[in-house]
């Protein structure tokens, strides 16, 4: 089903601009404007999908593949975070879709935790681009331009000092700890 109407009310959206209304407030205005079988998955729209999300069946396929994108970056960004800690974790790392994999391999090689995240997040709008497809007014669209919202509401919450004091911290608890295990 194509959604014009909803479409043609639309910002056009940025990464780097604010975003030009709430995630509620679109979610609710989708929802009046979507046929119950495709608004029913507006609250799949999540940026942390989880577990459950996998379990769904017939999820739409623009979820399998964001759940599926966004599971192997978590995976993949964790195992090169430990490596960089020199901490030897047993875990699985899928090595697909290998722009996952890079992005999580680039951002856990970055020093400032604030720029990983951007680049973490910019890596997540363009393949949120990809999993949308070319037909605007199709409900992937809908789907996309949620999750875009949502990347853009996150990225209004970092404040760059306020990070950095908390990495400090975290940072130095997990030295402390490494240094009383050896």
């Amino acid at each position: 089903m194509s959604y014009y109407y909803l479409a043609a009310q639309l910002s056009g959206l940025g990464y780097e601009q604010a975003a030009p209304m709430s995630s509620h407030a679109f979610k609710e205005l989708a929802g009046t404007l979507l046929n119950a079988d495709d608004a029913k998955w507006l609250d799949y729209c999540v940026l942390d999908p989880g577990p459950a999300a996998v379990v769904e069946k017939n999820l739409p396929d623009f979820f399998v593949r964001w759940n599926e994108w966004e599971r192997t970056l978590r995976i993949n960004l964790a195992r090169w975070r430990a490596a960089r800690l020199k901490r030897d974790i047993s875990l699985y790392a899928p090595e697909y879709p290998m722009d996952a994999v890079n992005a999580a391999k680039s951002a856990a090689a970055m020093d400032s935790p604030l720029q990983a995240e951007l680049f973490l997040d910019e890596a997540r709008w363009a393949a949120i681009d990809s999993f949308q497809g070319f037909d605007c007014f199709h409900r992937n669209a809908v789907y996309a331009y949620l999750l875009k919202l949502l990347l853009l509401e996150r990225r209004s919450r970092f404040r760059a000092e306020e990070g950095f004091a908390e990495y400090k911290g975290i940072y130095a608890a997990v030295m402390r700890e490494s240094s009383e295990e050896n």
